[in-house]
C-alpha cells in the first residue's frame, strides 16, 4: 500500500539560498525555490552580478523567464549581434522569451545590482561562449 503525503509549504530563508544550480560568468545564481525544494515545475531565485560586471552570452532553452530588478541599474543585450538592448531601473520586471540568446550586465561601476528572477519550467542555462564585457565595450564605443 502507497503512503500519501499531503502538500505542504516550504520555506527558505534568505539566507539559505544556494548557488548549485546552472551558471553563466558573470552573473551568481543562488536558488530559494527549485528542484531541491520538491518545486517540480518553477526555479525562483536571485541573480547578482557586481559593479561593472557582464554575464557571457547565454539563454535558457524552453524556459520562460521573468525577472524582477530589486537594485542597481542593468541593461539586457539581445537581437541580431546583441546590437539591441533594454535599461532597467529598481522596480521594473522583464520578459525574456524561451531560447533567446541575451547578456545581462550591470551599468555602474559602483553599486552591485540584484534580481529576483523565476523561470519554468527550471533554471535552464545554455552559454554561448561569448563575452557580455566585449559586447558591451562594442556598444558603448558605437555610442
Amino acid at each position: 500500500m502507497s503512503r500519501q503525503t499531503k502538500p505542504t509549504i516550504s520555506l527558505v530563508r534568505g539566507k539559505d539560498l544556494v548557488s548549485k544550480t546552472a551558471q553563466t560568468t558573470g552573473s551568481l545564481r543562488l536558488t530559494g525555490v527549485g528542484k531541491t525544494m520538491g518545486a517540480s515545475q518553477i526555479w525562483m531565485g536571485r541573480v547578482k552580478n557586481q559593479p561593472g560586471e557582464w554575464s557571457d552570452a547565454h539563454h535558457h532553452g524552453g524556459a520562460e523567464t521573468a525577472g524582477f530588478l530589486l537594485s542597481g541599474r542593468a541593461r539586457i543585450y539581445f537581437g541580431k549581434d546583441y546590437r539591441e538592448y533594454i535599461d532597467l531601473e529598481p522596480g521594473d520586471f522583464v520578459h525574456v522569451p524561451p531560447r533567446l540568446p541575451h547578456i545581462e550586465g550591470n551599468l555602474s561601476e559602483t553599486q552591485p545590482m540584484e534580481w529576483v528572477t523565476a523561470r519554468t519550467p527550471d533554471n535552464i542555462v545554455v552559454n554561448l561562449g561569448l563575452s557580455g564585457r566585449e559586447i558591451h565595450n562594442r556598444t558603448v564605443k558605437r555610442s
